[in-house]
């Protein structure tokens, strides 16, 4: 697993390299300390997971990623910040980011590194408990029949949102992973996102 480490304060990176290196399995393939070093060294490097801070000058992390993601809409990146800050988190959803960890929970890092290279999205129990309250906009309901949606793909658009993994969903529905996958690319399709990240948000938005 091939991990890029950006962060403009030049002690976390060297701190971060310790610690990540500290798994076999992890190649740190470069580091940098600003927005335009993640977008250079990106393209140079190829990672697997990019982990990058957000508050950064001249150009944020946030800036940086959503470049990156325009480019390699494939890219994984995980912030990882010391700031809860509520219009952060909704850039970093939105931009397709795949998760916001917090950096004083740092036994986190490299489980969620783990989790985000098998392509799951993670977020810190303190970023979950916001995501309700930051992204559900009261009285704008959505008719999700006007784009096709199925009851079984509601119903799996439901479990997205609270978080259930492809395997958690199947067995709850009684259906197998394949099946689950399958169902999801016909949700993206329909409601033209891009991932599992903006199907959650879109559902909190729309609920």
């Amino acid at each position: 697993m091939k991990v890029l480490i950006i962060d403009d304060d030049k002690l976390v990176c060297s701190s971060l390299k310790i610690i990540l290196s500290s798994d076999a399995e992890v190649n740190v393939c470069g580091s940098g300390n600003s927005g335009e070093d993640a977008i250079k060294l990106f393209d140079e490097t190829s990672p697997d997971i990019l982990l990058m801070d957000i508050r950064m000058e001249p150009m944020s992390g946030l800036v940086a990623g959503e470049n990156i993601l325009n480019q390699h809409p494939e890219a994984k990146i995980l912030y990882l910040t010391t700031f809860l800050d509520d219009d952060y988190i909704i850039k970093a959803l939105n931009i397709g980011a795949k998760g916001y960890m917090l950096k004083q929970d740092f036994e986190s890092i490299l489980p969620a590194l783990y989790a985000v290279h098998k392509g799951q999205n993670v977020y810190g129990n303190e970023i979950i408990t916001k995501l309700p309250s930051l992204l559900q906009q009261p009285g704008n309901r959505l008719d999700y029949e006007n784009y096709g949606i199925t009851d079984k793909e509601y119903e799996i658009i439901c479990k997205i949102a609270d978080g259930l993994s492809n395997k958690e969903i199947a067995e709850l529905l009684f259906l197998s992973e394949g099946t689950v996958r399958n169902y999801i690319s016909l949700i993206l399709e329909k409601l033209s996102l891009r991932d599992r990240t903006q199907i959650a948000i879109f559902y909190y938005k729309n609920s």
